[in-house]
C-alpha cells in the first residue's frame, strides 16, 4: 500500500465572523469534483475515502495522486452542490451534538475572551451558512471561493508521500503533480499574540454540566502559555506521566480504595484545541463513582496532593503525523518531533509545573444528577450548565499549606520491564498456518511459531468457555460485573506491565472470557500468570461491587441512547436465538443483584470449563504448551458436560419484509439511523466473497446517490453482515429525525438499491474484472505487522471455524465468479421473496404497522413491548395462538403501562397498535428509584418475532 496526506496551514481560527464553519465547509466542497476531474465522486470512486489523507494500492498511488492533487490545484466547487454540502456538514454537526466530549469543548471554548478565535463555532451548520447568510444577503459561494484563494496556498501546505518507490522517483511525481499547487505569497494567518485567551472573570469556576450520557465526571483544567516552542523538551509529558500513573501510589490507586474514581486521565493531547499558538492545556479528566461526585472536592485536594508532591520530588496514520509535524517543527526533527524527548530541562518542567496552582485551576463537573439545577445553555450545542465560585474553604485548604497525602509516592522499580530481547530457534517444524500442539477434554492449544517478522514480540489469547453465562440475562449480568471487577483488581499491579509495553485487554465475550497479552515476549508469561491468578482468586467487596453495579447500570443505559448502539441491539436480539437485550440486563441488574449473588456465579464459572488458545510469536512450542496447562492447573475446573456453542443459532426471517421501529430514550437528540438488512443463509466462503464484491461495487454508488444528491446523512454505508455465521447485506443511512422521517430514508434506500441493481447489470466485463482484480489485490497485500495475522488467525478460533487460509481460498473463489452470478446473487437478494428487515431507531413516535406473513413460515408468534419510565426499563411477552381470529391484550400488574393490541386474522395478517392508558404515580417500592411520579409511560419499541430458529 502507499499512502499520502496534505496538511493546510489553516482552520477554523480564520473563519469570518459572519460565516462560522466555513473553513469546515471548504474542507467538504474542495472534493467536489476538480476541472481535470470533474466527477463529484470521481475520487471517492477511485479511492473510497473522502479526507485530506488517503492510501491506495500501489500500482495505482501515480494516478490517485494527482487525482487528489486537483483537488487543491482546481478544485470546481460547484454552485449548485453547496445547498446539498451544507446539508452535509448540518448532518455532521447533529451527530456531534449528543457527545460529551464535543460539548464539553464548545462550553471551554465559550470561556475565552470575547473576540478570541477559541470562542468561534468551528463547526457550522444549516443556520451559520445557509439561513443567516440568507436574511443577510451574503454570497456564501463568493466568499466560499475568496476563503479557498486566499487560504489554499502552496506556502500555507505541508505533504508527505509514503510507498515502495525510490525516494527520487516520488520527488519527480510530487514535483510533477504539485507544482501547480497556487502560491498567492500572502502571509500565513498569525495569532500569537493573542495570548492568555481565558486569563477572564469566567474562569477559575467550578460549572456544573448536565451530560447527555449517564456519567460523573470531574475535569480540572489549566490553561498555560503556549508550550510548542518547548517540544524538545516536552515538560507537560513529565508531569502527565505522573498524574496519570495508574500503579501503586498513584492518584487512582488512592481514589480507586475509596470507591470514589473509575478512570483517570491527564495531559495535553496535542490537537488544535489543546495547543495551538496563543496557549496549551493541561487537564485532569477523572470519571467518578456516585460517591466520588459527592465527594468531588475531595477528589480535587488528591489531584493537588500530587502535583505537589511532584514538585517537591521531581527528577500508516504516520505520513498523516508527518505532514502536520511539518508544520510545526524543523526539518531535521519532522519524524520524530511529536515522539521523542530530545533535551532534559529540569527548570522547564519545574516552569510548566509552578503553574497548575489551584487559584488558576477551573473546574468542570458533568453529573446527570444537575438535571434541573443548571438554568444557562451553550448557544450551539445547547448543554445546560451552571457557574458558581469555587468553595471558599477549599480553596483556602487548596492553596494554603496542603499536607501531602503519606499514600501518595513515585513509581517503584518495574519488573516488567525486558532484558531478553534474543530469537528464540523452532523447537518443531515450521508452518505456514497455526497447528493444534495440545488437544485434551479440558482444552486446546494452537500454535505458530512466528519465522517472518522475526521480532521479540508474541500474542497470546485464550477463549475461557462456560455454559452459566447464556442461561439468563441475570448470568450475563453478573458475567459482566466479574470482568469488569477483575479488570479493577488487575488494574494497580498489570499498570507496571502497560508502562514496559505489556498490554492486556479483558472482554466479556458471548460464552466466555476472552483473555488477550501481548508485548515483548520475555516478560510476557509473568503477565499472563497474573491474570489468572487474579481469575482464580476472584473477590469483590461491597463497596466496589457497589461501585460497579451503578456503573454498569450507566453503561447500559448510554448504549441505549446512541441510536447505532440501539439498532444494533435490537438487530440481533430479532435475529440471533436466545439473546438477551440491553433492556433485560438492564431489568435484571436493577432486581437488586448483592455481591454474594456475583461470588456464586464466580464459582460457578470456574467450576466447568473449556479453555482454547492461540499462541503466535517468539516462543517455542513446548512454551507456548506451558500457557495452557498453567489455566487448567491454576482453575481447577471440571471439564463441560457437552459441548458449548460459541455462536447462537440464528433466527430465519420469513420471506417478506419486516420493520421494527425503536422510540428514542433521549428527546434532545434528533440522530436517527435507519438500516436495511437483507438476510441470505449460512457462511459458506463462496457466499462470503460474493458478498464483499457486491459491497464494493456498492460502496461509491451509494455514497453518491444517497450522501451526495439526496443528503440524507454524513454517514451512509452499505455492509457486509456475518451474524453468527449467517450472512447478509445491509444499507445504512445516520440521519436527523428533524428532516427526514425514517419511513422516506428507507424509500430512499430502495430507490438506491433499484439504481444500482440497472447499473449493475450494465456493468462491463472490463469493469466487472477491474472490480475483482482489485478486491484480489486488496486481500493480496502483505500483513505490516504480527497482530494483523494474529487477529485473522484468532477470528478462526474464536468462532471455532479454523480455516486458517480464508484469505487464499476466498482469491481462489473470487478469480472465479463471473459478473452474471454476482447479478444473479444480488437480484435473488432483492426479490419480493428476499428476506428484508428493516429497523429504525430511533423514531419519535412509534406507528402502527401491518405486516403479513405466509402460515407455512411461521411456527410462533411472541409480540414484545419494551417500555421507558425515565430511566427505568421494562419488558412485557406475549405468545398468542395463531389458530384462529383473535384480539389480543398483552397485560401486565403495572396497569398503567402502553397495551398493545394485536388482532390475529385466521389469513394470518396481524396488526397490532398501542393504547395509551392514564398516567399514574410509582413509587421506589414499585418499580424503581424515585419516589417523585414518574410521567407518562413511552413505549420503547415493539418486536413482532414470527420466525423459527435455523
Amino acid at each position: 500500500m502507499s499512502a499520502a496526506a496534505l496538511c493546510v496551514g489553516v482552520g477554523s481560527f480564520s473563519d469570518p465572523p459572519d460565516l462560522p464553519g466555513l473553513a469546515h465547509f471548504l474542507e467538504h466542497m474542495v472534493f467536489m469534483g476538480s476541472e481535470k476531474y470533474p466527477s463529484e465522486n470521481g475520487f471517492d470512486a477511485f479511492l473510497k475515502k473522502t479526507v485530506f489523507q488517503f492510501d491506495v494500492q500501489r500500482r495505482s498511488f501515480k494516478e490517485a495522486l494527482d487525482r487528489w492533487a486537483q483537488f487543491f490545484i482546481c478544485p470546481l466547487m460547484i454552485r449548485d452542490a453547496i445547498d446539498r454540502e451544507v446539508e452535509a456538514v448540518d448532518s455532521e454537526y447533529q451527530l456531534a451534538k449528543p457527545s460529551d466530549s464535543h460539548r464539553k469543548e464548545m462550553l471551554f471554548g465559550s470561556l475565552a475572551k470575547p473576540g478570541h478565535p477559541m470562542g468561534k463555532f468551528c463547526w457550522g451548520n444549516a443556520q451559520t451558512l445557509k439561513q443567516e447568510p440568507k436574511k443577510q444577503k451574503i454570497n456564501v459561494y463568493k466568499r466560499l471561493r475568496a476563503f479557498w484563494k486566499q487560504h489554499y496556498s502552496a506556502h500555507y501546505m505541508t505533504l508527505a508521500v509514503q510507498s515502495k518507490e525510490k525516494l527520487d522517483t516520488l520527488e519527480e511525481w510530487v514535483r510533477e503533480i504539485f507544482s501547480k499547487v497556487p502560491n498567492n505569497g500572502v502571509p500565513k494567518p498569525d495569532f500569537s499574540d493573542l495570548l492568555d485567551p481565558f486569563d477572564t472573570a469566567g474562569f477559575n469556576k467550578l460549572y456544573r454540566v448536565v451530560p447527555v450520557r449517564k456519567v460523573h465526571a470531574l475535569n480540572i483544567t489549566w490553561a498555560l502559555p503556549p508550550q510548542e516552542q518547548h517540544y524538545r523538551v516536552k515538560p507537560l509529558h513529565y508531569i502527565s506521566w505522573l498524574i496519570g500513573h495508574e500503579g501503586t501510589g498513584s492518584i487512582l490507586s488512592v481514589l480507586r480504595k475509596r470507591c470514589w474514581a473509575l478512570a483517570l486521565f491527564g495531559g495535553n493531547s496535542e490537537t488544535g484545541f489543546d495547543q495551538n499558538t496563543t496557549y496549551s492545556i493541561f487537564s485532569i479528566s477523572i470519571t467518578l463513582t456516585d460517591e466520588g461526585f459527592q465527594n468531588f472536592y475531595q477528589v480535587r485536594r488528591h489531584s493537588v496532593s500530587q502535583m505537589l508532591k511532584a514538585n517537591a520530588t521531581f527528577f500508516e496514520n504516520y505520513v498523516e503525523d508527518v505532514c502536520e509535524n511539518m508544520q510545526l517543527f524543523p526539518k531535521e526533527d519532522f519524524l520524530t518531533g511529536d515522539q521523542l524527548m530530545f533535551t532534559y530541562d529540569p527548570e522547564v518542567i519545574s516552569g510548566a509545573l509552578s503553574l497548575l496552582t489551584p487559584d488558576r485551576a477551573n473546574l468542570m463537573l458533568l453529573s446527570p444528577e444537575h438535571e434541573g439545577r443548571c438554568p444557562l445553555r451553550e448557544k450551539w450545542f445547547g448543554t445546560q450548565y451552571s457557574v458558581e465560585d469555587i468553595a471558599p474553604e477549599w480553596m483556602e485548604k487548596w492553596s494554603g499549606n496542603l499536607e501531602l497525602d503519606s499514600s501518595l509516592h513515585l513509581p517503584a522499580e518495574n519488573e516488567f520491564i525486558a532484558t531478553d530481547f534474543s530469537l528464540k530457534p523452532s523447537d518443531c517444524s515450521d508452518t505456514e498456518l497455526p497447528i493444534r500442539i495440545v488437544d485434551s477434554e479440558k482444552g486446546c492449544l494452537w500454535y505458530k511459531k512466528d519465522n517472518k517478522f522475526k521480532i521479540p514480540k508474541a500474542y497470546i489469547r485464550f477463549h475461557i468457555i462456560s455454559p452459566v453465562i447464556q442461561k439468563s440475562a441475570r448470568n450475563v449480568v453478573l458475567f459482566d460485573l466479574l470482568v469488569n471487577i477483575l479488570g479493577y483488581n488487575l488494574a494497580e499491579p498489570a499498570y507496571e506491565a502497560e508502562v514496559a509495553q505489556l498490554d492486556y485487554k479483558l472482554v466479556s465475550g458471548e460464552h466466555g472470557l476472552v483473555i488477550k497479552v501481548k508485548g515483548f515476549n520475555h516478560k510476557l508469561p509473568l503477565l499472563f500468570r497474573l491474570i489468572i491468578d487474579h481469575l482464580a482468586s476472584f473477590w469483590a467487596s461491597p463497596g466496589v461491587f457497589s461501585m460497579f453495579s451503578e456503573q454498569l447500570k450507566k453503561t447500559y443505559f448510554n448504549i441505549l441512547i446512541k441510536p447505532e448502539k440501539l439498532g444494533k441491539d435490537v438487530r440481533l436480539l430479532i435475529l440471533e436465538h436466545s439473546r438477551w437485550s440491553m433492556v433485560e440486563k438492564y431489568q435484571a441488574l436493577t432486581a437488586g443483584l448483592t455481591v454474594d449473588d456475583l461470588m456464586d456465579f464466580s464459582r460457578s464459572f470456574k467450576s466447568q470449563l473449556f479453555a482454547e488458545g492461540l499462541v503466535q510469536g517468539n516462543f517455542t512450542s513446548m512454551e507456548s504448551a506451558q500457557f495452557l496447562q498453567y489455566v487448567t492447573d491454576k482453575l481447577q475446573f471440571s471439564k463441560l458436560p457437552a459441548e458449548v456453542p460459541v455462536m447462537f443459532r440464528v433466527v430465519e426471517l420469513p420471506q417478506t419484509h419486516h420493520i421494527c421501529k425503536v422510540k428514542t430514550l433521549n428527546k434532545g437528540d434528533a440522530n436517527s439511523e435507519v438500516t436495511v438488512y437483507y438476510q441470505s443463509g449460512p457462511k459458506l466462503l463462496r457466499e462470503h466473497t460474493l458478498m464483499e464484491l457486491l459491497v464494493m461495487h456498492m460502496e461509491e454508488p451509494c455514497f453518491d446517490f444517497l450522501r451526495t444528491k439526496e443528503t440524507l446523512g454524513y454517514h451512509v454505508y452499505p455492509t457486509c453482515r456475518n451474524t453468527s455465521g449467517v450472512l447478509g447485506f445491509s444499507v445504512t443511512v445516520e440521519t436527523q429525525a428533524t428532516k427526514f422521517n425514517s419511513e422516506f430514508v428507507e424509500l430512499k434506500i430502495e430507490e438506491f438499491l433499484a439504481s444500482f441493481g440497472e447499473k449493475l447489470e450494465a456493468l462491463t466485463e472490463e469493469a466487472f474484472s477491474t472490480q475483482v482484480t482489485a478486491l484480489v489485490k486488496l486481500k493480496e497485500c502483505e500483513d505490516t505487522h504480527l497482530g494483523e495475522e494474529v487477529d485473522r488467525n484468532w477470528a478462526e478460533v474464536l468462532t471455532q471455524q479454523y480455516v486458517f487460509d480464508r484469505l487464499h481460498r476466498e482469491i481462489a473463489a473470487l478469480k472465479q465468479i463471473t459478473k452474471e452470478e454476482l447479478v444473479s446473487w444480488f437480484q435473488e437478494h432483492r426479490a419480493p421473496s428476499s428476506r428484508k428487515l428493516s429497523v429504525h431507531p430511533p423514531v419519535t413516535k412509534v406507528y402502527e404497522h401491518v405486516c403479513t406473513c405466509e402460515p407455512a413460515n411461521v411456527t410462533k408468534l411472541s409480540v414484545t413491548v419494551f417500555v421507558i419510565f425515565r430511566d427505568s426499563l421494562f419488558m412485557l411477552n406475549h405468545s398468542p395462538s395463531l389458530e384462529s381470529s383473535v384480539v389480543i391484550s398483552v397485560t401486565s400488574s403495572c396497569r398503567s403501562l402502553p397495551v398493545p393490541k394485536i388482532v390475529i386474522s385466521s389469513a394470518k395478517r396481524i396488526h397490532f397498535s398501542l393504547v395509551e392508558t392514564s398516567q399514574r404515580s410509582f413509587n421506589k417500592n414499585s418499580f424503581g428509584p424515585n419516589t417523585d411520579p414518574w410521567g407518562t409511560p413511552q413505549v420503547m419499541f415493539l418486536i413482532l418475532d414470527l420466525c423459527s430458529p435455523i
